[in-house]
């Protein structure tokens, strides 16, 4: 018999820690070995229960979830799931080293607890098995936190002078970017030195509906680039980034001699809405030759096959490796089935795109 994954809870809610407790030891693949009030009680039991991995919360009295993360991982590097509100801190708690997370159900978001309980479940099991990458992991190229950089607005151009031409009907290149868990540091971490004249960028990120429009503006913020959230007919053009709303498919179509996004509603694809395969898929069929597809680090295998679409159709291709990944799966997958061009670490996978395209 496997042995089942012990779990603390960290959560200042009685009433919501009891249900938790409750509801997870009632599952046979966990062992709630305790939990916790706050910070403080959280770093004094952790050391005596040895668990194999955390939810917490981040809003909790005395010292916050993200202090606590930033004091505790880079001493104990365990696996942590938050377990929030609608909050943007919730991506400082990720870049501070969390995992993954999921959203608190209330009345204000709909979600049931028992959508909640299946989601929260899925996401333990997975982050048993993560690798906890912290800020100042190996693959960092800057020994400061992400939060701490200013966007480069008048960055140096791409070399090469052919950024904007070519293609079919003369159409600037595309560069579509997939990840799930991990992702949204990952996705930073390529991003985020793009200078504004590269050519559009589109991004499915598997993640909830009301967070993705927080994490572009996270986004826009620290990228020379702009970034938004994308609305249907929204087009693809030089300096601009357009990430797939959370409950929503993305997909590239033609538009003219050049491209715009179609943002609409759809049944999930590989369990997900947005989904990485139906853009990939897209991206594939009308971008061909002049795209470049990237696929980082998640759970699954999402993504791989509109990977392996897109290199059959003329496309270069990039999978994050396994040790920069948080959880090596859809680059895994991708690899396994020849998708993959060339397999890169996290840190060096945004110059291969920009040496790519100096060379298109």
């Amino acid at each position: 018999m496997t042995q089942s994954i012990r779990i603390m809870i960290i959560d200042d809610s009685a009433l919501f820690r009891g249900w938790l407790i409750q509801s997870l030891s009632a599952d046979p693949r966990f062992e709630v070995v305790g939990f916790a009030v706050n910070a403080m009680d959280a770093q004094t039991k952790i050391p005596l229960l040895k668990p194999d991995l955390l939810t917490l919360d981040i809003e909790m009295p005395g010292m916050s979830g993200i202090e606590f993360l930033k004091q505790f991982l880079p001493r104990h590097p365990i696996p942590v799931i938050l377990v929030s509100s609608l909050n943007l801190r919730v991506f400082e708690a990720l870049e501070a080293g969390a995992v993954d997370f999921v959203r608190k159900p209330d009345a204000q978001s709909g979600l049931s607890r028992e959508i909640f309980l299946s989601t929260l479940k899925s996401k333990l099991a997975m982050a048993a098995k993560a690798n906890v990458h912290l800020p100042s992991a190996p693959e960092r190229e800057k020994k400061e936190p992400l939060s701490s950089l200013r966007p480069l607005r008048k960055p140096a151009s791409i070399p090469g002078g052919t950024l904007q031409s070519g293609g079919r009907n003369g159409s600037a290149p595309v560069i579509a970017i997939g990840a799930s868990t991990g992702g949204t540091e990952a996705i930073l971490e390529v991003v985020r030195r793009f200078p504004v004249n590269t050519p559009g960028v589109v991004v499915t990120q598997h993640m909830p509906a009301g967070f993705t429009s927080m994490y572009a503006e996270r986004l826009n913020r620290l990228c020379a680039m702009e970034v938004r959230e994308a609305k249907n007919g929204d087009h693809i053009q030089p300096g601009r980034i357009l990430l797939a709303p959370g409950g929503m498919q993305m997909r590239v179509v033609p538009l003219g001699n050049s491209y715009s996004v179609s943002v609409l509603p759809g049944e999930k694809v590989n369990g997900h809405r947005p989904s990485v395969d139906v853009l990939f898929d897209s991206v594939a069929m009308h971008v061909r030759d002049r795209a470049i597809g990237v696929l980082l680090t998640g759970m699954g295998a999402d993504g791989a096959a509109g990977l392996l679409r897109m290199r059959k159709n003329g496309a270069f291709t990039i999978g994050q490796d396994k040790n920069s990944c948080v959880v090596y799966g859809m680059p895994m997958e991708a690899w396994k089935i020849g998708a993959v061009c060339r397999q890169l670490p996290l840190n060096a996978i945004g110059q291969a795109v920009l040496g790519r395209l100096s060379l298109s």
